[in-house]
């Protein structure tokens, strides 16, 4: 194994395989969670059919199940592996890797039509306005809170890998980095949030996908 000679904090735990792969390449990689979630009480859905959304893999975590009677669009990489695995790959109507590509998704499919938006109390307003502008009738179930958890951390790192914009607005709260510190994001609208708390433009994953993203940041310091 590699000494380290890159240094990159997690804003979010990533698995041993992950921080093995990176210390093979000098990266050492150090997780400390800037943000909790706790999961609520989904209620009874309403009577099927009808289309679920979901733009986060805790929302999915939050259904106990969902009918066959149900189509689903959701936000790909994680959260569509964990819709295909608690519910099956078959309710998957459409999947976009950002909240406005899947809106328009379904606003072409679904015309006028009557959609449950499954989501946590931060949610981004970008899906549920398209829908509503587009004619369709969107009922939005808060499932999960996200607790944000800052915290001071030490030393100078190469880089920072940010998995949501609550994560952003976390660290940024108790924290500052380097000019030569490198900010990695899981999507745009957090790569956003990155740019609006220092003015610097993120790399942003090609899919929303952690592995993805761990993966493009040892690239990144090992090319």
């Amino acid at each position: 194994m590699s000494t380290p000679r890159i240094f990159v904090l997690s804003t979010q735990a990533v698995s041993a395989s992950l921080r093995d792969e990176a210390a093979q390449k000098g990266i050492r990689l150090d997780a400390v969670p800037f943000i909790r979630t706790e999961l609520l009480e989904a209620g009874e859905l309403p009577a099927g059919p009808g289309i679920a959304v979901f733009t986060s893999q805790h929302a999915v975590e939050a259904l106990p199940a969902i009918g066959q009677e149900w189509t689903v669009y959701c936000i790909e990489g994680a959260t569509r592996r964990l819709v295909e695995e608690r519910f099956g790959t078959g309710i998957i109507a459409g999947t976009a890797s950002s909240a406005e590509e899947l809106a328009k998704k379904i606003i072409e499919s679904n015309p006028g039509q009557r959609v449950v938006f499954f989501c946590g109390d931060l949610r981004r307003q970008e899906l549920p306005v398209l829908l509503r502008g587009a004619g369709l009738v969107v009922e939005e179930r808060i499932v999960y809170r996200t607790v944000l958890t800052p915290q001071r951390v030490e030393g100078v790192y190469d880089g920072i890998v940010f998995f949501s914009p609550s994560a952003v607005e976390s660290f940024f709260s108790a924290n500052s980095i380097s000019g030569g510190t490198v900010c990695f994001a899981i999507g745009r609208t957090t790569a956003a949030a990155v740019r609006a708390r220092t003015g610097r433009e993120a790399i942003i994953a090609g899919k929303p996908d952690k592995e993805v993203l761990i993966h493009e940041m040892i690239t990144h310091f090992t090319v």
